[in-house]
């Protein structure tokens, strides 16, 4: 599928183009499951991957209550690692395997289309993450993906996790412009629905497979978002690049 909505954005009104990354850049079930059955082959990886997954908003919440201080997503990451390790029988893993461990989602893949359809969207617009992720992990999983942002920016940039309105208005204020010259790129229509409240423009992109082929997502459009694209290729038909 690849359509627009009603209200497509005129090109020339935009400048920057923000990407969640977790699931729209980059394969985080794929690549944890992969990992997890080089490492592990006794432990089903699908399932390792999405409750590791599962526990990421619980997570955050609890930062964004007060009940934790700020903390990165690192050492949320290692948290609910250290919880779930049990259920899959690996309560056994010492410091140096959890922390190598922790650390694959510094080693997440990209999704097939993602290099080739930033460097064409990069051809015409400023490119910048806008992830939960600290910045070393987004820093490394760039580099070993071969991302060419022109920018990395995170929640620990602004100290507030997204949906919070401070990451996007942030990201506006980092490149002083309005906050409709930013799109938001994301397959998560809760993050979309955030950057709209914020007068961001957004561009959902369905990752059918974001939590593995035995739990296919649906994908449908919605109206309110300026795009639909199949990926960041046909993302970079849409707008000319």
């Amino acid at each position: 599928m690849n359509t627009t909505t009603p209200h497509p954005p005129a090109p020339d009104a935009l400048q920057v183009l923000a990407f969640d990354i977790f699931g729209t850049v980059v394969d985080w079930h794929g690549s944890i499951a992969q990992e997890m059955q080089q490492r592990y082959p006794q432990v089903d990886g699908d399932a390792f991957a999405l409750a590791w997954r599962a526990g990421y908003a619980p997570a955050m919440a609890r930062v964004m209550s007060g009940e934790l201080p700020w903390t990165l997503i690192d050492d949320l990451h290692r948290q609910i690692l250290d919880t779930i390790l049990p259920d899959f029988g690996l309560s056994h893993l010492g410091e140096t395997e959890r922390a190598q461990l922790n650390h694959v989602w510094h080693r997440l893949a990209a999704w097939p289309d993602v290099v080739a359809g930033l460097t064409r969207l990069k051809a015409k617009y400023i490119l910048c993450t806008l992830s939960n992720g600290n910045l070393n992990l987004l820093t490394r999983l760039s580099k070993q993906a071969a991302l060419p942002w022109d920018c990395i920016l995170s929640a620990e940039t602004f100290h507030a996790y997204k949906p919070d309105p401070r990451t996007y208005g942030g990201v506006a204020r980092v490149f002083d412009v309005a906050p409709d010259e930013v799109m938001l790129v994301a397959t998560h229509h809760d993050d979309l629905a955030a950057a709209r409240a914020c007068g961001l423009r957004t561009a959902y992109i369905e990752r059918p497979l974001e939590y593995g082929a035995q739990h296919p997502k649906d994908g449908q459009a919605v109206a309110a978002n300026n795009l639909h694209a199949r990926d960041l290729l046909a993302l970079a038909t849409l707008l000319g690049c």
